[in-house]
């Protein structure tokens, strides 16, 4: 149905993310992959989801003089919010094990931001999750650490992965958007550039 719609245009998906490629490929989409390198870094009076829309927007911005009229671009970046801090990727084992261990036995937020452009449109749209995790065991985190490698995900996790299993006790919001993608929201806003020709 979406594809239909969105026939003519050229869907440019800006992520590595595997998880990111599969919710595409699931939502009947034809898009290219492609990459640019940029610094992730945002100023820090942001807060909230107001570092993960800056983020998305700011992935987007080396390829603006690139795009064509057909093309639509789609940039997205998620953290974890808390303790009134964000939770980016871990730099190392280590790292990931302090982000766990401080969202062991507690509730946290994911956000993740989209942001949808073309030459002459742009939409940056988010959402929040909230999940909890029971208190997990020092062996359970060096466990899903070691065997897993959860440096590339936010607050050092993946929820479809072991640790979700049997860590997660309680979800509120899209179990989509902790895995990386809001792709409810992404659906009805390429249907909304498609039907208003943006």
């Amino acid at each position: 149905m979406l594809k239909e719609k969105l026939k003519g245009k050229h869907i440019i998906l800006a992520s590595g993310s595997p998880r990111r490629q599969d919710f595409f490929k699931n939502l009947g989409l034809d898009f290219e992959v492609r990459l640019k390198p940029i610094k992730e870094e945002y100023p820090l009076r942001l807060r909230h989801f107001e570092i993960s829309d800056y983020l998305a927007q700011l992935k987007s911005l080396p390829f603006l003089d690139e795009l064509k009229p057909n093309d639509i671009l789609v940039t997205s970046d998620t953290i974890v919010w808390h303790n009134d801090k964000a939770l980016g990727k871990p730099k190392n084992n280590d790292e990931a094990f302090q982000m766990i261990s401080s969202l062991s036995g507690a509730t946290h937020e994911v956000i993740s931001s989209v942001c949808i452009r073309n030459m002459t449109f742009q939409k940056t749209i988010n959402a929040v999750t909230k999940v909890t995790f029971r208190a997990l065991t020092p062996e359970e985190i060096w466990y899903y650490i070691n065997t897993y490698a959860p440096l590339d995900k936010a607050g050092a996790y993946g929820i479809q992965e072991w640790i979700g299993q049997i860590g997660v006790t309680k979800i509120e919001g899209s179990y989509f958007n902790v895995m990386g993608l809001p792709t409810h929201a992404v659906y009805n806003t390429l249907i909304a550039f498609a039907e208003n020709n943006y």
